[in-house]
């Protein structure tokens, strides 16, 4: 069966390559170098541990020492590692040139993304910008899992349990986890199950729908279609549903073709709609 990411931690794991891996995650885009103190602050570990695995990934070149500011960045050991995921990873081999096509076909976006944690991390983000635009998606881009259509869906094709554990963790996480936005995660969650999709729309501007991908002996995935300078409407994200229903449907067939052990769900076939490039707000010359 399909699982959720799962990270034990505790006494079960390896705790100074847990803590090592800790270190790693507190370097985020926008920031280019921190030191001990910071690394410390972020990962909530004692000072003198972290000194001495900052030096310890720098001796195995997953950190560079910036002496002269007596920091740390990551190294291009850690891209390469990115770039090995991407193409190494079976579902992306089948749907990336997929998503090429769907993308200019129906000149919407197309992402897959699937959990970090109790994020959505893109692993592939084919962006429809026949002009350039502020907002761009790139593989690899974290997004929140509870305020989006990616991390919605990805609720919904998880189990339960692990649903409630992710639940609980964004309350923790943020004071933005009140009741009302929970309530809308359920939402989303409901939506999916009745229509295999569900529509958010995060960012002023943005309609995302999203969908589960389920595959057997891998973690659950999410698949979306975005527009973006538009109004967003309910007509609109059923509009995309049915775009993005009748892609997933191929996509599932690929994957099943691509593993003939797989025994993968089909979904139905979505009507054929071609208005949808009415939605989008006129541009200023």
């Amino acid at each position: 069966m399909a699982s959720a990411r799962q990270y034990s931690g505790g006494a079960k794991g390896n705790r100074s390559l847990e803590r090592g891996i800790d270190i790693l995650r507190a370097f985020r885009p926008g920031v280019d170098t921190l030191g001990n103190g910071e690394i410390a602050e972020r990962t909530r570990l004692p000072r003198s541990t972290v000194s001495r695995l900052t030096k310890t990934l720098v001796e195995f070149g997953m950190l560079d020492e910036v002496r002269a500011e007596r920091t740390y960045r990551l190294a291009a050991a850690v891209l390469s590692l990115g770039h090995a995921v991407r193409m190494g990873s079976p579902v992306l081999k089948v749907l990336g040139p997929l998503m090429l096509v769907e993308s200019t076909r129906r000149r919407l976006n197309v992402g897959l993304a699937t959990a970090d944690r109790e994020m959505m991390v893109y692993l592939e983000s084919i962006r429809y910008n026949p002009r350039p635009t502020l907002r761009s998606i790139v593989a690899g881009q974290q997004v929140p899992m509870e305020a989006t259509s990616l991390g919605r869906a990805y609720l919904a094709g998880i189990p339960e349990a692990e649903r409630d554990k992710l639940i609980a963790q964004f309350r923790r996480r943020t004071s933005a986890a009140t009741k009302a936005l929970i309530a809308d995660v359920q939402k989303s969650i409901r939506a999916v199950r009745r229509d295999g999709y569900c529509a958010v729309s995060w960012q002023p501007g943005v309609l995302a729908v999203a969908t589960p991908i389920v595959l057997d002996g891998l973690p659950v995935y999410a698949l979306n279609m975005s527009m973006q300078d538009i109004e967003p409407t309910e007509a609109l994200g059923s509009e995309i549903g049915e775009y993005l229903m009748a892609f997933a449907a191929r996509c599932n067939d690929a994957l099943s073709d691509s593993r003939p052990d797989s025994a993968l769900p089909q979904r139905p076939a979505a009507k054929s709609a071609r208005s949808i490039a009415s939605h989008r707000r006129p541009r200023s010359s």
